[in-house]
């Protein structure tokens, strides 16, 4: 096990892994920037380091600066959580090449599944089913585009290869608008990733966001640890997620979490990772991988009672995985509410100084954050201050847990989504389960403030 890992990340998920590394007897040194001095996990720090100013770009997108502060603390390994670095190829590259261990899967493998073109063959040929759609990059040739799309069948969607986060994708109803479509996604794509290249899929109607988690080792022994429902979302950001997915047939998920597990096997992946799947009909169509821990990993470890970031950290101290698939158990229902520092109806921004933070409490209830009374939420990032979690016997237990968990969270000061979420567990449709992608976002619509 290593003796000293260094945590290149901010926010509730840097607590997070600092309380995996003192369970496993790790010391845990932690960066931050300039802005996030006051944050809980910098105070509980045995060894803290500051990378920079507040812009990420010159703190936590800092590559030498990250590693500099390996070096001066005397780390082994590097964990970089979820977004920011956590899935560039370029960064686990150099944190290797730089005598450190990345807690996460080889540069290889995060390049073969961060280009969604290559990701999406790699699945093809492990055998996990596909959206319909082009078997690559869309060539230049209008004509051919036109003729592909005649094939697919409208809607379909253009997607940017190097895309991620709901960024570079752009739905095309008719052939009139298609080839404009495309370029315009290519350009923004080169914009926004530095890769202009774009892909073609068939645009389902009503589909629901379901996840399958996976944990490796590098002996090529891989498990799925069931499925997350994600449909509640805006704009493509979850807002809920809870496993399991309500109203999908055991052995469905059975059939494709061995079949995720295969290709991880194939494909000599490493670490824990997620393959997001569109369900709609009864079948599963790979969309992505995110070769990461999620946000959303409580919600699993709750059903399984496996901690997903202390088994990241023993498989990269090149440990194999402490349990087989016949192992895992699934118990329960979870469910997560992230709580974003935001106008729960118009989703503005609102950062500042919490002046009262009172988290919820009872069994089943769980609140991953980095925040507490006085601290100052700053504007430079992602608006999510914490999330709360909660598991019961069944989804109705869960759900029930929920609402009186959300009924007792206090967060004066700020703005928070808390009040949406009061609302959305109280809405016929979802406390049945099984809404679909779209459904959040025709909710707002119709619960205009």
């Amino acid at each position: 096990m290593f003796k000293k890992i260094l945590v290149a990340n901010r926010g509730e998920i840097a607590l997070r892994i600092q309380r995996a590394c003192r369970e496993l007897g790790v010391r845990a040194v932690m960066v931050y920037s300039e802005a996030d001095r006051e944050a809980k996990y910098v105070k509980l720090a045995e060894e803290a380091v500051c990378i920079g100013p507040a812009p990420s770009g010159q703190s936590y997108l800092n590559m030498p600066a990250l590693i500099s502060a390996a070096e001066v603390t005397d780390a082994e390994a590097i964990h970089p959580g979820y977004g920011f670095l956590s899935e560039n190829a370029d960064f686990a590259e150099r944190v290797e090449k730089s005598g450190f261990t990345f807690i996460g899967p080889t540069a290889d493998s995060i390049r073969l599944m961060g280009d969604k073109v290559s990701a999406k063959q790699a699945m093809i040929k492990a055998g996990v089913p596909c959206v319909p759609g082009s078997d690559g990059e869309l060539p230049d040739d209008p004509a051919a585009i036109r003729r592909m799309a005649k094939v697919v069948g409208y809607p379909v969607i253009i997607k940017a290869a190097g895309g991620g986060g709901g960024r570079g994708m752009r739905v095309v109803h008719t052939e009139a608008a298609l080839v404009h479509a495309v370029q315009t996604t290519k350009a923004e794509a080169q914009a926004a990733f530095g890769n202009p290249a774009v892909y073609m899929e068939k645009f389902l109607q009503n589909p629901r966001h379901v996840e399958i988690q996976i944990l490796a080792d590098q002996y090529k022994n891989a498990v799925y640890l069931g499925e997350r429902d994600c449909s509640m979302q805006r704009r493509h950001q979850k807002i809920i997620e809870e496993a399991p997915a309500p109203g999908i047939p055991r052995k469905l998920i059975e059939k494709i979490g061995e079949r995720c597990a295969a290709a991880c096997k194939k494909i000599g992946y490493r670490g824990a990772g997620t393959f997001e799947f569109l369900y709609e009909n009864g079948e599963f169509y790979f969309i992505e991988m995110n070769t990461r821990v999620q946000v959303e990993h409580p919600v699993t470890e709750l059903i399984t009672g496996i901690d997903i970031v202390k088994t990241q950290i023993m498989v990269a101290a090149g440990q194999k995985l402490p349990f087989t698939q016949k192992q895992i158990e699934f118990r329960g229902h979870a469910i997560e509410c992230r709580i974003n520092a935001e106008d729960p109806f118009n989703f503005m921004p609102s950062p500042g100084r919490i002046t009262m933070w009172h988290p919820p409490g009872g069994p089943g209830v769980r609140v991953d954050s980095h925040v507490y009374t006085n601290y100052f939420v700053p504007p430079n990032y992602d608006s999510m201050i914490g999330k709360v979690i909660v598991h019961g016997d069944s989804r109705d237990q869960a759900l029930a847990r929920m609402r009186s968990a959300l009924g007792e969270t206090v967060v004066e000061g700020i703005q928070t989504n808390i009040p949406l979420h009061r609302e959305l567990f109280l809405d016929a449709n979802f406390l049945v389960g099984g809404t679909n992608i779209h459904y959040l976002e025709k909710w707002l619509e119709a619960h205009k403030r």
